[in-house]
């Protein structure tokens, strides 16, 4: 089969302390093909473009040899999409149940065919506002934005975001699989002075915990990819959840949002938490961030007061100025 062919799995990874899994799942994706991308918390990128010919199976067969050396090894269940590009695999990959697999094939007929029935919002970058304002203009697919002039989303969005949403309607993605190591992460927890039932406290030391993240990420150049929420209970269980950002970031307000989402996902009902813990994954350099496509200028304004509050930090210490939902206690949980 000709044309690109790249993957993205997301593995059904368990709750688990090994430090050791990700390094290990990378070499076994490694002996298929040497450009495999590890994305944390539980996902991969690979391009199966020259591993094809070596192995003598079509796409779907390679994808399902994958998909079963990561569960006999690790017994790792995945979901799967394969496509001609990253874009395209990871949305595959989004809409398929584990032990299944997505295959988009290179032809411009079954690219149009998997993308234009997509919901809008589906596409990188259009966060939920971008998707409703294009809505009332009768924008609500991806096929509606395909078939619109690009100069029509230039009025509506600018330039540069209807140049990307219009390249990305049209089902082009320019991304590579970047076989480098998988990058840092950081991680800040607070304990509890006692076994906390209060949903307001927890969210709380949320906050603290991705204000002090935030800070740190801004202090190192870095933007983190992923964040995940570990919650350690008073019978010595934990759980823990991990999300994909919707855009890179290091800003505290996003983090926090993501936390809570996450925080929220979990269904904790009078639960005894002992403490919690807030992790940024896949960290890059800052000069490789984007903004998420929005028309409100509002969000600008606590990033703004974000870079004063970095300013006095660094000249008086941090706990001069905190979030001030961390001001109803006598003292700001700290991370």
């Amino acid at each position: 089969m000709s044309g690109r062919h790249l993957l993205h799995l997301r593995f059904d990874v368990p709750d688990s302390d090994d430090a050791e899994l990700p390094e290990a799942l990378r070499r076994l994706l490694e002996n298929v093909t040497p450009r495999v991308q590890m994305i944390e918390p539980d996902s991969a990128a690979l391009d199966l473009t020259g591993a094809i010919p070596y192995w003598k199976r079509d796409a779907r067969g390679l994808t399902e040899l994958v998909q079963l050396r990561a569960l006999a090894h690790f017994g790792l269940r995945s979901a799967a999409g394969c496509a001609p590009n990253r874009m395209l695999a990871a949305m595959a990959c989004a809409l398929t149940p584990p032990g299944q697999r997505t295959v988009v094939a290179d032809s411009p007929e079954a690219i149009a065919d998997f993308l234009r029935p997509r919901p809008l919002h589906e596409l990188p970058g259009v966060g939920a506002r971008t998707a409703t304002t294009l809505g009332e203009y009768g924008l609500h697919t991806v096929g509606d934005v395909a078939d619109i002039p690009q100069l029509t989303l230039h009025r509506l969005l600018g330039a540069r975001a209807g140049r990307a949403l219009h390249e990305h309607a049209q089902g082009r993605d320019t991304q590579v699989v970047d076989p480098t190591p998988t990058p840092a992460s950081i991680s800040s927890e607070h304990r509890f002075d006692r076994d906390e039932l209060d949903p307001a406290a927890h969210r709380r030391a949320l906050i603290a915990l991705a204000d002090d993240l935030g800070a740190r990420l801004r202090a190192s150049g870095q933007i983190a990819n992923g964040l995940t929420c570990t919650i350690h209970y008073a019978d010595r269980s934990s759980t823990r959840r991990s999300r994909v950002l919707a855009e890179a970031t290091q800003h505290t307000v996003l983090l926090a949002r993501a936390a809570y989402a996450v925080y929220e996902s979990l269904g904790l009902q009078r639960a005894r938490v002992r403490d919690v813990a807030l992790r940024a994954d896949a960290l890059r350099p800052v000069d490789l961030a984007t903004r998420q496509l929005t028309l409100d200028a509002r969000d600008d304004k606590p990033l703004a007061i974000e870079a004063v509050a970095d300013r006095a930090r660094a000249r008086y210490g941090h706990q001069v100025i905190y979030p001030a939902v961390l001001a109803v206690n006598s003292r700001p949980p700290t991370a």
